[in-house]
């Protein structure tokens, strides 16, 4: 088999296609419809299926003489904790959890909404709502009051579990606290509440509402799988919106099952009894696909880890857990690999750890650039695949498929589209642009499975923000081109593409540029308003520790760099040496806000955001700006 021949089947016979690959998974009753159209009109994927999520990623391993082998490692710098969890004990906890649930009400089609820390507990909370056909809806731990109850509000969960704390590095964020205010801003008020008790910090209980997780849990009798349809939902993941209601992007549980069971093999080349670490929170995308469902779904051992790529308790954390539980693959985002490399720019922290069982490491969530991309490769002598996709696709949209063909890497490249993704770049017309030439990229429908068939109660929402702008195409909102081989480079959301004088620029391209200087560590390049230009570019860059070089010299270095790479178009002039850049909690750099600071304009503050004590020194320096084109 050959890439070529698995992705062209794909497309021109997907309903074939798909039958195969479901045909890998255990159901109830095998779907014969493979593809069909919902009330709204959307295709949707085995639409006669009957399964249980749960059951394929559990209780099947154990039917099948797997129990005693390791479903996760739970590894907890940050507590000084470490657990080894079989998939037989996995079903035991996951039933008793359901029970506790069926106890309080809980029926198939009911929301759960899950707030809790990367602990256990969490991904079990997950699979015991998908045990019951619950539709479970996790909220990053420690999210502010006033966002949860947004998602309270739209998903409208019978039941909330929760813990009593999460722990970040040096300090104790308590959740009861911010539970608690979020219910009482909610309209709508849960029935009640489940709350995991850490000795870190104990919460008090309200009478009436809130049960202890092991109490309740140590009462219940065990739930069996309740069967559902292929069609029926099985998460809510709100992600953030433009209009700043959060948009609540649906998965399905039939679709899902096929394309994570797939994606471990095709993309990451996990078998079973493998061990595979996403880097990531169960609050994500990367969380609920890589953590919890597809290894499980594959019978790969997952890594569950609570704790940060430096100071927990230094920047050898990540190759001490490589080492520790012979990881075979590791998947996280460019900038915990840019954290480390401004921590421990020599490397000296990985001396002494083996990592001979690390085969490839996998890169997603923000755009890889070149620089990190090389720095990783050579420090670890093993490939780097940048692969894209996005919470509303659940999985790869573009990448390397290490376990069909390895095809050769190109930096700043994410590879090639993966199978049953017919991906193309547009001009603003529509029209499919030629090799090389930026555009808008789309997917032509039907998209695969496990791509989100509607936003949460608002498919009119769905429809105008992913449908609208081209006949047939799903619009992912990112730029970028194909090279001459097919080659899929994504260049950043199609609002970081600047326009100098008539000029359309990718932003990314200039921080590829100011990346490769040995004295930064990170950036960001955004475009400011100009009377004259348009818009002007504004590099922001953090140097590496240690590294002492004078801001104007550096200033001189990148616009000479600027030049010879992207030319005097680009009218790069302004270099600013920062502290610290805003960052979601996932990683990405808050550029839209950087931009709305330069340009005096209103700005909210993201609920994401990793750490807002930045902001008021940014400001002051971007509001300081006198740019000259």
């Amino acid at each position: 088999m050959t890439y070529l021949s698995e992705y062209r089947r794909s497309i021109d016979q997907p309903e074939s296609f798909w039958a195969e690959k479901a045909a890998a998974l255990d159901w109830y009753q095998a779907p014969t419809r493979i593809l069909g159209k919902d009330e709204n009109g959307m295709d949707r994927w085995f639409v006669d299926g009957v399964m249980n999520t749960c059951h394929m990623a559990v209780d099947h391993h154990v039917a099948e003489g797997r129990g005693d082998q390791v479903a996760f490692y739970y590894d907890s710098p940050v507590t000084n904790s470490k657990q080894a969890i079989t998939f037989a004990e996995l079903q035991r906890d996951v039933a008793q959890l359901a029970g506790a649930l069926v106890a309080l009400g809980v029926t198939k089609g009911d929301r759960v909404l899950i707030y809790m820390p990367m602990v256990p507990q969490a991904a079990m909370a997950m699979l015991a709502c998908a045990r019951l056909g619950a539709v479970h809806s996790v909220v990053f731990g420690g999210f502010a009051a006033h966002e949860l109850a947004v998602r309270i509000d739209d998903a409208q969960p019978k039941v909330v579990l929760s813990a009593s704390c999460g722990i970040e590095v040096g300090r104790v964020i308590e959740y009861k606290p911010l539970l608690d205010k979020a219910i009482d801003l909610a309209e709508h008020k849960p029935q009640s509440c489940v709350v995991l008790q850490r000795p870190q910090a104990t919460a008090p209980l309200t009478e009436g509402r809130d049960h202890d997780w092991n109490t309740l849990v140590a009462a219940s009798a065990p739930a069996d799988c309740v069967p559902v349809s292929a069609t029926d939902p099985l998460y809510i993941l709100y992600t953030s919106g433009t209009t700043g209601k959060p948009k609540g992007v649906v998965r399905d549980n039939g679709g899902h099952a096929v394309a994570m069971h797939y994606s471990m093999k095709m993309l990451y080349n996990m078998n079973p009894g493998e061990v595979f670490w996403a880097a990531s929170d169960v609050g994500w995308v990367v969380g609920h696909s890589y953590i919890v469902y597809a290894p499980l779904l594959a019978g790969v051992t997952s890594v569950f880890y609570e704790g940060k790529p430096v100071k927990t308790p230094d920047a050898g954390a990540f190759w001490r857990v490589v080492d520790e539980y012979r990881v075979k693959a590791l998947f996280s985002a460019p900038t915990a690999f840019r954290a480390i490399k401004k921590e421990d720019p020599e490397s000296k922290c990985l001396q002494g750890y083996d990592l001979s069982c690390l085969e490839t490491v996998f890169m997603a969530g923000e755009r890889l650039d070149p620089p990190t991309y090389h720095w990783v490769k050579d420090l670890l002598g093993v490939p780097v695949v940048d692969h894209w996709w996005q919470t509303e696709t659940g999985w790869a949209i573009a990448g390397n498929p290490t376990g069909i063909e390895t095809m050769a890497a190109k930096a700043g490249s994410a590879t090639l589209p993966m199978p049953g993704y017919n991906v193309q770049i547009l001009d603003e017309s529509g029209h499919e642009v030629g090799p090389n030439q930026q555009g808008a990229v789309a997917v032509k429908l039907p998209l695969p499975p496990s791509c989100l068939p509607t936003i949460w109660g608002n498919f009119d929402r769905f429809r105008a923000g992913y449908l609208s702008q081209y006949e047939g195409y799903y619009v992912s909102g990112d730029g970028g081109y194909k090279d001459e081989d097919g080659y899929v480079f994504i260049m950043g959301r199609t609002d970081d593409v600047i326009n100098v004088a008539g000029h359309r620029l990718s932003t990314g391209e200039m921080e590829e540029v100011l990346a490769g200087h040995p004295a930064v560590a990170e950036c960001a390049v955004i475009g400011v308003s100009n009377e004259l230009k348009g818009q002007l570019p504004v590099g922001l860059v953090l140097l590496k520790d240690g590294v002492e070089i004078d801001p104007e010299a550096l200033q001189k270095e990148v616009i000479a760099m600027m030049r010879e790479t992207i030319g005097a178009l680009a009218c790069f002039k302004t270099n600013l040496v920062v502290n610290r850049l805003p960052k979601t909690r996932s990683g990405k750099i808050l550029r839209k806000l950087l931009r709305q600071m330069a340009d005096g304009e209103e700005y909210t503050v993201p609920s994401t955001i990793d750490d807002p004590a930045c902001l008021p020194e940014l400001q002051e320096l971007l509001q300081g700006l006198e740019l000259t084109g």
